[in-house]
């Protein structure tokens, strides 16, 4: 989510617009007039016509703005229509499934392997819930919050092992399905809040597992070179199409249809990520993974002496 733009410039291009419409409509009425009484006065028809041109050329950009403006609107009204979308689906399956669990301990006994089974399908519920949760104040908080004086610096590989731990747990998959490539040789240190740190890596590893084919297979792995850590997320996905590697970065957006998606999610993820990484004065791009197959995201953040 973007900040919130004011509302004065938008209202002041509107009144300059109307206001040089209503000096071209006088203008030519005056051109008129001075026609229909034979004025040969020369120097007041090229003031008129100096005059007119310029007020031209300012409606023109104004009207351009305009409809620059109104793309933009209904781009971002789609975006929210998908949002919405995405987040009441969000809502409605857990909650859907928590009911019915509730509702099938509570009408009748079960055996306590079945009572332990519920009580695991209700806990993932609730997790799954706390997840969006968190995204949306996550999203909240990085747009209104202002740069550090003295940014802090963080223990890069820590992170990441705490990340790569929560993500495998959280969809079940093995360990072993995130390598993270650390030889413990060098301490990677970036300038940034851990909290910030761990928000951007747990979102790309988020969908790294989610978007990958089954068996997922991610690859972590983190170099520094002339004051700029690297880390690389690596999936075997099916990949994002070319015309799509920025978009994807925008608010809300999410590729395909809401309706036919299987996989959750809000749109939010990889806005956060980038917003972030802005914030900590750094840069993230997505390319196509190796031997062209999967998603590669590198960021690109400032090391810490």
């Amino acid at each position: 989510m973007e900040p919130r733009r004011s509302l004065g410039w938008p209202i002041l291009l509107g009144v300059v617009l109307i206001a040089s419409i209503i000096a071209l409509t006088v203008g030519w009425v005056l051109v008129s007039i001075a026609a229909a009484l034979g004025s040969t006065n020369a120097a007041f028809y090229w003031a008129i016509l100096a005059v007119g041109v310029a007020l031209l050329v300012v409606v023109l950009a104004g009207v351009i703005v305009y409809l620059a403006l109104t793309i933009k609107a209904i781009a971002l009204s789609q975006r929210q229509s998908n949002f919405i979308d995405s987040v009441t689906h969000e809502l409605k399956s857990p909650l859907a499934s928590l009911q019915l669990s509730l509702q099938t301990v509570t009408r009748r006994p079960l055996p306590a392997d079945q009572q332990a089974d519920f009580h695991r399908i209700m806990l993932r519920d609730v997790q799954r819930l706390d997840t969006l949760i968190d995204h949306l104040l996550d999203a909240a908080k990085t747009l209104h919050r202002r740069p550090a004086a003295v940014p802090a610096v963080t223990e890069l590989v820590p992170v990441l092992r705490q990340v790569c731990a929560a993500v495998t747990q959280r969809y079940g998959v093995p360990a072993e399905s995130i390598d993270l490539e650390d030889d413990g040789s060098q301490a990677l240190r970036v300038k940034g809040r851990a909290a910030d740190v761990e928000i951007v890596f747990r979102n790309l590893l988020d969908n790294a597992v989610k978007y990958a084919l089954p068996g997922p297979r991610v690859r972590v792995s983190a170099s520094v070179q002339r004051g700029r850590v690297t880390v690389n997320v690596a999936d075997n996905g099916p990949g994002i199409p070319a015309g799509e590697r920025q978009r994807v970065f925008r608010r809300f957006v999410r590729l395909g249809s809401e309706l036919e998606r299987s996989t959750p999610g809000t749109g939010l993820g990889l806005f956060l990520v980038r917003s972030l990484v802005r914030q900590m004065r750094g840069s993230v791009t997505v390319q196509p993974g190796r031997e062209g197959r999967g998603t590669l995201v590198a960021v690109d953040l400032p090391a810490a002496p």
